[in-house]
C-alpha cells in the first residue's frame, strides 16, 4: 500500500520506490537477554524472524540501500553479549541484500559505533533525500524537508475480534508544522508497541495524534482506519 506518493508500506517496513530505499526502524536486536535478566523468560527466536522478514521484503524490492532507522540494539549503556553477536550477525546478512547500509542512531544506541564499525558501516543522526528526511523521533529536529520519517514510537492499535482484544502494529500519518509525518512499527516482532489509543505517545513529532492516519498492519495486507480520533470515537 502507498501511504504518501512513491513511498509504500510492505510489512513493517517503508520501500522508497524512486529512491530503491528500504526503511527499518527499532528492531531492538537483544531484547530476549534484557528480558531474561530481568527473570522474564523468552525464547531467543526474533533474530531468526527478523532475517526472515526482510528476506521476504528485499526479495520483492531488491534495494540499493537499507536504513536501519535507530535503536538496532536494546541496551542503553552496554552492549550484551546476545546484542553483539546478533547485530553483527543481521548486518552482514543485509550487506548481502544491498549495496549501502546506513544507520540511524537511536536512543537505545549510544555505543552503536563499535559494532557498526566491525561492518564498516555509517552512522549518522539524519539521512536526508530530496524532500524527505529519516530521524530517529526521539528530539525535534529543524529541517526544510517536506516529509519526515521517524520510529521511537512503535505505533500500535488493539481491536476486537469476537470475544478476545489482539494488538496490532500500524503506520501513522499526519502532520508536525505543516510537514507531513510517517511513524513506522517496531520491525521486531515481539515488541507490540505504543497502543496509541490509550497509551500517551513518546515522540514529540506526535502531539497531534489524534488527527493522525492509521495503517493497520494484517497478515496479508494493510488495512486504512481512517484517523485516530475516529477510530477511538467508536
Amino acid at each position: 500500500m502507498e501511504i504518501s506518493p512513491g513511498i509504500e508500506i510492505i510489512g513493517t517496513a517503508l520501500w522508497l520506490k524512486k529512491e530503491q530505499i528500504l526503511v527499518i526502524n527499532d528492531l531492538h536486536l537483544g531484547y530476549e537477554e534484557a528480558l531474561h535478566r530481568k527473570g522474564i523468560l523468552v525464547p531467543k527466536f526474533q533474530l531468526q524472524e527478523m532475517i526472515a522478514q526482510a528476506t521476504a521484503i528485499t526479495k520483492k524490492t531488491s534495494p540499493l540501500l537499507i536504513i536501519l532507522n535507530g535503536d538496532l540494539k536494546h541496551e542503553f549503556g552496554s552492549i550484551l553479549k546476545q546484542e553483539w553477536k546478533e547485530v553483527l550477525q543481521f548486518l552482514h546478512f543485509l550487506s548481502q541484500q544491498c549495496t549501502e547500509i546506513i544507520i540511524i542512531q537511536g536512543n537505545h544506541d549510544p555505543i552503536i559505533k563499535p559494532l557498526a564499525e566491525k561492518r564498516k558501516i555509517k552512522v549518522v543522526k539524519e539521512y536526508g533525500i530530496g524532500d524527505i528526511i529519516l530521524v530517529h523521533g526521539d528530539k525535534l529536529v529543524e529541517t526544510k524537508a517536506k516529509t519526515l520519517i521517524i520510529g521511537h514510537e512503535h505505533p500500535a492499535i488493539t481491536i476486537r475480534r469476537g470475544g478476545k482484544w489482539e494488538k496490532y502494529k500500524c503506520f501513522l500519518k499526519g502532520k508536525w508544522k505543516r510537514k507531513e509525518i510517517i511513524a513506522v512499527p517496531s520491525f521486531n516482532p515481539l515488541l507490540e508497541g505504543t497502543d496509541i489509543l490509550k497509551e500517551e505517545v513518546l515522540s514529540p513529532f506526535l502531539e497531534e495524534i489524534m488527527n493522525f492516519e492509521v495503517f493497520v498492519v494484517g497478515k496479508e495486507e494493510i488495512f486504512s482506519f481512517g484517523k485516530v480520533k475516529d477510530v477511538k470515537r467508536i
